[in-house]
Formats: structure tokens, C-alpha cells, sequence
């Protein structure tokens, strides 16, 4: 059995999931995936078993139990020198970490209007407050891209935490086909082609 153990919901819906999941994947290390059906009657006791807050992704590393997605990032960061999960320009990186946080705590019209759902294609524009959060999130890419970007197709050049916690909305772009400027479509591809975020679309597309 491997040590790190991550507990996830439904591919196609949990973008939390996605989150940890992603720079999970990303960090290179062995994981083992231990996935529960969302939207079920038994939900809430499954996920109770695994985590405290009764919410998804939780990540074992052995006996610990680490149940909140910036905090699996924070601690797979440590945890690995390379591939580095954050940016190693302390500039960089303090706004690496607000973006991230930004990610976290903000963007509710845009979560509420426009859910997670990978196997979806629809046509369908942002009014009033779900435009202003795709507003505030582009602007991010391109800032981001524009002063730290040098080194990779990545906010911050290779791809960090802050990414990984930004990929459930390109997954959002691509399902409600939201027009995006050159660079944030161009940043959006990026995260796409991951053949990690390509393995986590084909195994939404098998659920049931």
C-alpha cells in the first residue's frame, strides 16, 4: 500500500478533487485514488469515514489526515524538491500564494453560475457577477504570465500550486465555451493538455 492515500469525489463534478488530485499527480509521487460517488443517499456517511470535515479531497500520508486542498498543496510543496511546487523567486512565489488563496476564498457567482462539469458542452455567456469573476481570473493570467511567466506555459513558467488550483476553471472555459483573450486561452490550453488533466477528462468521461 502506498503512504499517500487521496480521498476524491466524482471526476466529472468535484473541482476540489481536481485541485489536490492535479498537483498531486504533478508531484511525481505514488498515490493511491480512493474515489466516492457524490449525489448519493450513503454521500455524506462515505466521506465521513475518511474525513473530518465531511468534505473532499482528503490526502493520507500514512496516519495523517490532510482534508483541505491549498493545504494538501502546502504540503506536497514541502514535502518534494523537485519538480518545486512553488516558484523559487521568493517574489514569485508570495504571489503564487495569493493567487491560490484568491482561488480558494473568492469566485462564487462564477462557481454557483458556471459548475464543474467535465463531460458537458454547452453555449452559455457570464452576466453580471460570474462576468466580473472571469474578468478578475484573466486579468490574473495574464498578469502572472506577463511578469513571471518566462520559464513555461505556466502562471509562473512551470507549473506550481497556484495551477493546479486554477484548473477546475479552465475546465469550466471549455465546457460553457467562454471566449477568452489570446494569452488566457493560450494558459487554458496548457492546463488542458496536461496528460495528466487529460487522464483525469477521460476518467470523468467513463463515470457513470
Amino acid at each position: 500500500m502506498c503512504d499517500l492515500r487521496i480521498v476524491i469525489g466524482d471526476k466529472a463534478y468535484s473541482s476540489w478533487s481536481l485541485r489536490a488530485w492535479l498537483i498531486l499527480k504533478m508531484s511525481g509521487l505514488p498515490f493511491e485514488e480512493i474515489k466516492v460517488k457524490l449525489r448519493q443517499p450513503d454521500t455524506a456517511a462515505a466521506i465521513r469515514r475518511y474525513s473530518p470535515s465531511g468534505k473532499v479531497p482528503l490526502l493520507y500520508d500514512g496516519d495523517l489526515r490532510i482534508w483541505e486542498s491549498l493545504a494538501i498543496g502546502e504540503y506536497l510543496a514541502e514535502r518534494v524538491a523537485t519538480p518545486a511546487l512553488w516558484p523559487a523567486d521568493g517574489e514569485a512565489r508570495a504571489v503564487a500564494r495569493a493567487v491560490s488563496a484568491e482561488m480558494h476564498a473568492g469566485f462564487g457567482a462564477l462557481r454557483r453560475d458556471f459548475p464543474m462539469d467535465c463531460g458537458r458542452r454547452e453555449k452559455k455567456s457570464p452576466q453580471g457577477e460570474a462576468a466580473t469573476d472571469i474578468a478578475r481570473i484573466t486579468e490574473i493570467w495574464r498578469h502572472c504570465r506577463a511578469t513571471y511567466g518566462q520559464g513555461g506555459p505556466f502562471l509562473f513558467g512551470t507549473f506550481s500550486v497556484a495551477d493546479g488550483m486554477l484548473a477546475p476553471v479552465a475546465s469550466r472555459f471549455l465546457t460553457y465555451n467562454i471566449p477568452l483573450d489570446r494569452v488566457s486561452g493560450a494558459y487554458r490550453d496548457a492546463l488542458l493538455a496536461l496528460p495528466a488533466m487529460q487522464e483525469w477528462m477521460r476518467d470523468a468521461a467513463a463515470e457513470s
